[in-house]
This record gives C-alpha cells, structure tokens and sequence, in this order.
C-alpha cells in the first residue's frame, strides 16, 4: 500500500524512487535495466529494495514499458515524442 505513516522517511517510499526513476527516464527516454537500477542504489538508501516496486508502480501508471530483448525500460507517457 501507498498510505505514508509517520514512520516512513519521505525519501525512502515507493513514490519518491518512482519519481527519481520517472526524471531520469524523461530525460533519456531509454535506459538499460541494470544502469536505471544502479541509479536508484545510488540515489537512495535501500533503492536496491524499492527499484521493482518502483518500476511496477510506473507501469501500472502507463508511463514505462519494458523491451525484454534489449533488457530496457522506455519513458512512453505524455510528451515522449518531443
């Protein structure tokens, strides 16, 4: 579930590494799964743990897909062509 609790920390949720991932995606439109989940390691605490979550959530939104026969992950949301 999404519902934040005073015990989560505002930068380690589901939603922040989705919108760290969403930035990176939109400013590269294709990134190789292994480098997107190297990114979120870096970028956040136990962004190895919330990187699938991540991806899922994004998905489900309608604003990644993934290539399995180049093992990417592609931005298609608003504004993909540009």
């Amino acid at each position: 579930m999404l519902k934040p609790s005073k015990h989560a920390h505002p930068d380690r949720t589901v939603i922040n590494v989705a919108m760290l991932l969403l930035a990176r995606l939109r400013a590269r439109r294709l990134e190789g799964y292994d480098d997107l989940k190297a990114f979120a390691r870096k970028a956040v605490k136990g962004g190895e743990v919330l990187f699938l979550p991540s991806i899922n959530f994004l998905f489900l939104l309608g604003l990644v897909d993934y290539h399995a026969k180049t093992d990417a992950i592609e931005y298609v949301g608003p504004n993909a062509g540009l």
